[in-house]
């Protein structure tokens, strides 16, 4: 049970894919994140740090400070990457369908989830879609369920 379609190592908003299990459609949808904030102010530690308490230490040992710079150099080329719109925070949505009825357009999501990030490959994100599948299977099976009741009344009265 998993997309076995995947998304691209470069995505956009609005890129799907889709994959059946059990009679359902599921479609995973890339949406883009509409919190403003900026990585250093979503992730604590995005700055490296030399303080062993702090959020982002680099650890003890020979060549931290050269430790220090490379993550440093890294953490500047991520947000400078962000600031440019190079990559983004997005959600992954899954919605359900079975027989073409929609049941759920928002059967489970994630997000905060970081989109063509520097150094990826996106792969992250199909692997996020495929562990909410088991989550949407189960809003779907409840929305069927709902809409057989529902035409099942409406057929009796």
């Amino acid at each position: 049970m998993s997309f076995s379609e995947r998304f691209d190592s470069f995505a956009c908003e609005g890129d799907t894919i889709t994959c059946e299990v059990d009679g359902f459609t599921f479609t995973a949808r890339i949406v883009a994140d509409d919190c403003p904030d900026a990585p250093d102010q979503r992730q604590d530690g995005f700055w490296p740090s030399l303080y062993k308490d702090a959020p982002g230490f680099i650890g003890p040992g020979n060549g931290f400070r050269k430790r220090f710079a490379e993550a440093q150099a890294k953490a500047e080329a991520v947000i400078d990457a962000w600031r440019k719109g190079e990559w983004f925070y997005c959600g992954i949505v899954l919605a359900v369908e079975r027989d073409g009825i929609a049941l759920d357009d928002h059967a489970a999501s994630l997000w905060g989830v970081e989109c063509n990030y520097p150094g990826t490959d996106n792969s992250y994100l199909t692997i996020v879609a495929n562990e909410l599948l088991l989550e949407a299977l189960d809003a779907g099976r409840a929305a069927a369920a709902r809409h057989a009741a529902t035409v099942t009344s409406w057929a009796t009265t």
